[in-house]
């Protein structure tokens, strides 16, 4: 972009020489450029601002969105690890944020805490419904992130738990662990539908698994594509009463700030997201400690994306 100097006659040069390039901007005003991109560059499918939450996957799901929409030609800025639901959710609904990788089953919880809905169609019909008229969520993927409540594998054999029901007889006496919001979210929950009331809450989040392993908890909210279940021989327990509704991920948007090359991409890469390719990337992240930005681009790029 030209620099704009301080005296008349070359405030009129600099206006005919965009002019005669064909970047004279609106018609409003011929200096403002921010929209004369020719089509096929940054700004030619619009602008985007994509947040994540405060751990690795989401993290990967914003790369993911930011490096397809960037090679479609959209102005991407990315704000990673913002925060939880509580603190990003608010930001998508004022427009800080056009974008943010969400759970269509936590999301409907958030907004909503007595919806009952369990599956992936019966969850967006409601959210649909929900949802403020500044938001909008696009195609969920088959891709699916549910929260557990685990225990190790010696727990689950001596105490003999297999569901949440089982978890009942003996949960006084035990410590669960999850990320701070973890209580506030689901206490009165578990106790209503399983009757589940623990000895004490510790904010584990994202070491939630290795607090599982060392003993530091009993019971753990551990997310199901956590490659840790299998590292460290945890047991999820059967949510037998679907408290914990379906996690596909779906993205967010902030309706007005959403062009439809910024929709017709989103939609294109949840067609393609599975949960064996989230798992497979979280164990790249999260084993191998690979970048997320990295884990992001190779899975595009095998999938035609980019």
């Amino acid at each position: 972009m030209r620099r704009m100097f301080g005296t008349a006659a070359v405030l009129v040069s600099a206006v005919l020489t965009l002019a005669a390039c064909g970047g004279g901007g609106t018609a409003g005003n011929p200096l403002d450029t921010t929209s004369a991109a020719p089509s096929g560059t940054a700004s030619g499918g619009g602008k985007a601002v994509i947040g994540s939450f405060d751990f690795d996957e989401s993290v990967l799901l914003a790369s993911i969105y930011a490096q397809a929409l960037e090679a479609k030609g959209v102005q991407v800025e990315e704000k990673p690890r913002i925060g939880s639901r509580e603190a990003v959710y608010d930001q998508v609904k004022s427009g800080g944020l056009t974008i943010v990788p969400e759970y269509n089953g936590n999301l409907l919880a958030f907004i909503d805490q007595a919806a009952t809905a369990a599956t992936t169609d019966e969850v967006n019909t409601a959210l649909k419904e929900k949802l403020p008229a500044e938001l909008e969520v696009l195609d969920s993927s088959p891709a699916e992130d549910k929260d557990t409540l685990s225990v190790t594998k010696d727990t689950q054999t001596k105490q003999s738990l297999t569901t949440m029901d089982d978890l009942a007889k003996v949960s006084t006496s035990m410590i669960v662990g999850g990320p701070p919001e973890f209580k506030k979210r689901w206490e009165k929950r578990f106790k209503d539908v399983y009757g589940v009331e623990f000895k004490e809450w510790k904010p584990t989040g994202p070491t939630t698994a290795d607090a599982l392993k060392d003993g530091t908890i009993q019971v753990g909210n551990v997310f199901s594509t956590d490659p840790k279940i299998a590292a460290n021989d945890l047991a999820p327990l059967e949510d037998t009463k679907n408290i914990f509704p379906a996690q596909n991920v779906t993205p967010l948007l902030h309706k007005a700030s959403a062009s439809d090359p910024i929709r017709t991409t989103l939609n294109g890469i949840s067609a393609k997201l599975t949960t064996e390719s989230l798992l497979e990337m979280m164990q790249k992240i999260s084993v191998n400690k690979d970048e997320p930005a990295m884990v992001a681009e190779e899975w595009l790029t095998s999938n035609g994306l980019r």
